[in-house]
């Protein structure tokens, strides 16, 4: 295992207690921690976030527009870490409808290819300044259904590591596999994430009223 699955950090409410889970997978070359400080503008009393830790806070070493061979077996591991923690919050009693994901950059790019391969509905899922991984041309025969999850692309349209061709396109697979796609190209923005994006993120995980199971 090149990256450890239990590897993570919790902030929020327990998995015990919580209605909503959010996992928040940081970038190339930052960290966990980093990735988690984004929780502070989230107004979500009873949300668990997790975040897991990239070894060497990377989770595939080549860009994400290179053939996915060459960033095995990282990026199948960085898969696993991921849906490591959804398995872990479906077992403590949360729905997959009310399981969120977050990623920005390289992080982003994982959350969305973890999305569409394991198709089923989720809370809301946010890909900041992402798109799916492969290199143009990559079939995209992902299977299931997303079932009208709301996902959230944000990027500039001039981001030098994110196409802004690699996230229309994802939007249209994902729109593809049932989901209820918003995407907003923001011009001349740096490779960062900015206030409007929190404000989109927000306005999604405000408009379920989660309630978990006590059966």
């Amino acid at each position: 295992m090149i990256h450890q699955t239990k590897n993570y950090l919790k902030s929020g409410a327990s998995l015990l207690d919580a209605e909503k889970v959010m996992i928040m997978i940081h970038g190339r070359g930052s960290t966990a921690q980093n990735i988690m400080s984004l929780s502070s503008y989230f107004s979500q009393p009873h949300m668990s976030f997790l975040a897991p830790q990239a070894t060497d806070n990377t989770w595939y070493p080549y860009s994400f527009l290179m053939p996915i061979e060459q960033n095995e077996p990282y990026l199948s591991s960085a898969l696993e870490s991921v849906g490591g923690i959804v398995e872990q919050a479906l077992a403590n009693g949360i729905r997959s409808e009310n399981i969120y994901l977050l990623g920005f950059s390289q992080g982003a790019c994982l959350a969305l290819e973890f999305v569409a391969r394991n198709a089923r509905q989720y809370g809301g899922v946010f890909g900041l300044s992402g798109g799916l991984i492969g290199p143009s041309g990559t079939p995209r025969d992902y299977t299931g259904s997303l079932e009208g999850t709301p996902i959230f692309l944000g990027c500039s349209d001039v981001d030098s590591h994110i196409p802004k061709d690699r996230v229309l396109e994802s939007a249209e697979v994902f729109e593809r596999m049932g989901a209820q796609v918003t995407t907003k190209l923001y011009p001349n923005m740096p490779h960062t994430i900015i206030e409007d994006e929190i404000k989109i993120v927000n306005t999604i995980l405000n408009s379920s009223n989660a309630v978990k199971p006590t059966a």
